[in-house]
């Protein structure tokens, strides 16, 4: 059986799944697939859970086939699978971008299925997307009063929390994002969703593109945002470096949960090495 690997971008929408395929993976992934008891049991109280969630771009095609997922005040959870599994389809989903066609997304209680961004940054929750994150004929400082726009009298309380994590931020921030480089963008973007103070931030592939140091520089960000108190659901393409800094990680497949667990012991499960990780498994 060949499983894609986890190298690219968004997943695409109206990918087509081979029957034969997916049986066979079903029948690989037998009673390892997620057990929803055990989910309803543990996202009891859940800062933010998704349940059920059917959803996809176009009238007649499931991206997303029944996901589950939760985040508990000051988790860093991840989501890795191979490329057309959901995992992209997933955040926005959440945050309102995708049309949930059946399930629901709850925020401390309440029911947020289907509201608008701006509505949803009210709330506390913050999202950037993997491009076109910035606004690149805007000074950084622009860029993140954009971000407090819906609460301008913030704006130097916000903007000192932000260049606490990133100094270089405040250092240049007369500079126009669109001169800077991918990870000081990734930078501007991470901030910019902070500024209206989010509980939890929704990260879309924040290394992709990047070299691998950069890429490491902004795993070490994205761990100082939660050890802030921020809660964080991030999809990633470095499945290894994902599972080493989230709490806990899932596993898409074909729209569906295929596992979840501590990151840790995900890295280390045989089976997710052999059908999801590869190499990248097997990587000290």
């Amino acid at each position: 059986m060949t499983t894609p690997g986890l190298q690219g971008g968004l997943d695409e929408p109206g990918i087509e799944v081979d029957p034969e395929a997916a049986a066979a993976d079903a029948q690989v992934r037998g009673s390892d697939t997620t057990d929803r008891s055990a989910h309803l049991a543990a996202a009891e109280g859940a800062l933010l859970r998704a349940d059920e969630v059917v959803a996809g771009y176009v009238p007649g095609v499931k991206i997303l086939n029944g996901c589950d997922l939760y985040v508990t005040d000051g988790e860093l959870v991840g989501i890795i699978g191979p490329n057309g599994a959901g995992k992209s389809t997933l955040l926005k989903a959440m945050f309102g971008l995708v049309t949930v066609r059946s399930g629901s997304v709850v925020l401390r209680g309440e029911t947020i299925t289907g509201l608008k961004a701006h509505s949803l940054v009210r709330k506390g929750v913050g999202f950037v997307p993997q491009t076109e994150n910035v606004f690149p004929s805007l000074t950084i400082e622009e860029n993140l009063q954009m971000g407090c726009y819906q609460s301008s009298g913030r704006f130097a309380e916000r903007f000192e929390f932000v260049a606490g994590l990133f100094p270089a931020l405040a250092d240049r921030r007369k500079q126009r994002a669109g001169s800077l480089s991918g990870g000081e963008r990734q930078m501007v973007a991470m901030g910019r969703a902070l500024m209206m103070e989010p509980s939890v931030l929704l990260l879309d592939e924040p290394s992709a593109g990047l070299s691998p140091a950069l890429q490491d520089d902004v795993f070490r960000r994205v761990r100082q945002i939660n050890q802030a108190g921020v809660s964080v659901v991030m999809v990633e393409q470095n499945a290894r470096r994902c599972l080493q800094i989230c709490d806990r990680g899932y596993v898409l497949d074909q729209g569906r949960n295929a596992y979840t667990a501590r990151g840790a012991e995900l890295a280390k499960d045989p089976k997710v090495i052999e059908l999801y990780l590869g190499t990248l498994g097997k990587v000290s």
